[in-house]
């Protein structure tokens, strides 16, 4: 009997020694993944649970940073979603790896874009290539219709001294440009339009310093009277477009169409009394009604009008109506003039643009009445347009959004 328990004890004892090796081999185990992990020595003589609760800790704080580099790269797809520019990223062998939708459009473009697209993968290629000539910003001009210019930048992504790839990135340049070119247009036409006025003064005056002849004297003060009334009326023209570009579209009346149209015409009445020209008025509706601003309608009205009277023959007439199809307003202002010839249609309503330049300077017109009443239209959710036949007269009609109409 004490044999067999002999026995026993020493096998229970073997296997407890067994146990307790195979945890220090377990916690050995542990100890060495945690010092791999861990940011921190994790010391060699832990025990088994001391070790097991490292690792946890250490597998804790790498799930976290995990989710912290996903919600970054989440939040960095979503800001590239839902810029202007597109963006496209190469990895070091010229593989595409991320794209925005924008840079989606160009990259599986057809017919004329695809030339984009084969513009970003030479532009990033040519930088992963390491060229050192190489331009990093592209122009593409796109033929259309409609007509476009993208510029393209390309950057080399480092990480220390190695290229870990390529960004391009694409802009769609179009309005900018157009923008510019219409701010040359206009600093040069403005220059032209106050120049000769300003230098005929310049001349006038110094001819009126050395006249001695009361009669030439008080005609040359006229002329200039003339000139610097012209200078006048352009700059108040500037500012009248300016104020209505500026236009917020904030506040808005209702506002009857025959007060407007009785208004502009009084305005104009002198100028038409002058050349024996008659403004005949249809009668309108008192119902017909606009939500607008009043002081802009009047303004484009008066325009319509003063442009009829300069370009209409003396002794000649101008018949001015207003109608409704209980949706639109259209002001209609029909003269029997001088016409507009075809080629010239499309662009009377650009500022500063002439048909015939010969009889602007008779007419002491500005070129930008046409051009308020056209950006007038735009503020209020309208449009204008001209109907025309060279030598037989003109017909501007300007639509406006009927109030109240459903």
């Amino acid at each position: 009997m004490t044999a067999v328990l002999a026995v026993v004890v020493a096998g229970l004892l073997l296997a407890l020694t067994l146990v307790l090796v195979s945890q220090r081999r377990l916690a050995r185990r542990l100890v060495l993944a945690g010092q791999r992990l861990a940011d921190d020595v994790v010391p060699t003589g832990s025990g088994l649970a001391e070790a097991t609760s490292v690792v946890e800790r250490v597998v804790d704080r790498a799930l976290l940073r995990g989710d912290h580099v996903s919600l970054a790269e989440t939040r960095l797809a979503s800001a590239l979603a839902v810029i202007p520019e597109g963006v496209a990223v190469f990895d070091p062998s010229g593989a595409i790896v991320f794209r925005n939708q924008v840079a989606d459009r160009y990259l599986t473009a057809r017919h004329g874009e695809a030339l984009v697209e084969e513009a970003i993968g030479e532009l990033a290629a040519d930088l992963l290539a390491g060229a050192e000539s190489v331009d990093p910003v592209r122009t593409v001009d796109l033929f259309g219709p409609p007509r476009r210019t993208l510029v393209l930048t390309g950057v080399v992504l480092e990480q220390g001294r190695e290229d870990v790839g390529a960004v391009v990135v694409i802009d769609d340049v179009t309005e900018r440009r157009r923008l510019e070119a219409v701010r040359r247009d206009f600093v040069a036409n403005i220059s032209h339009e106050l120049k000769t006025p300003v230098g005929a003064l310049g001349l006038l005056a110094e001819t009126l310093v050395a006249e001695d002849d009361p009669d030439v004297a008080r005609r040359l003060a006229e002329r200039m009277l003339t000139e610097a009334f012209r200078v006048g009326r352009t700059i108040d023209d500037l500012l009248e477009l300016s104020r209505i570009e500026s236009d917020d579209g904030g506040v808005r009346d209702e506002v009857p169409v025959h007060l407007v149209l009785a208004e502009a015409v009084d305005r104009v009445r002198g100028a038409a009394e002058q050349r024996d020209i008659a403004i005949e008025v249809e009668e309108v509706p008192g119902r017909l009604r606009v939500l607008g601003d009043r002081r802009q309608l009047v303004s484009a009205t008066y325009n319509l009008l003063e442009n009829a009277v300069k370009y209409s023959d003396p002794s000649s007439s101008i018949h001015v109506r207003a109608r409704s199809d209980g949706r639109w307003v259209d002001l209609a202002v029909e003269d029997h003039g001088i016409g507009i010839p075809r080629r010239d249609l499309e662009r009377v309503f650009e500022r500063f643009y002439r048909v015939d330049r010969a009889r602007s300077r008779d007419t002491g017109g500005t070129g930008l009445g046409l051009a308020i009443v056209r950006h007038v239209a735009t503020n209020h959710a309208g449009e204008v347009w001209v109907d025309s036949t060279e030598g037989g007269g003109s017909t501007f009609t300007l639509r406006l959004p009927m109030m109240g109409a459903t």
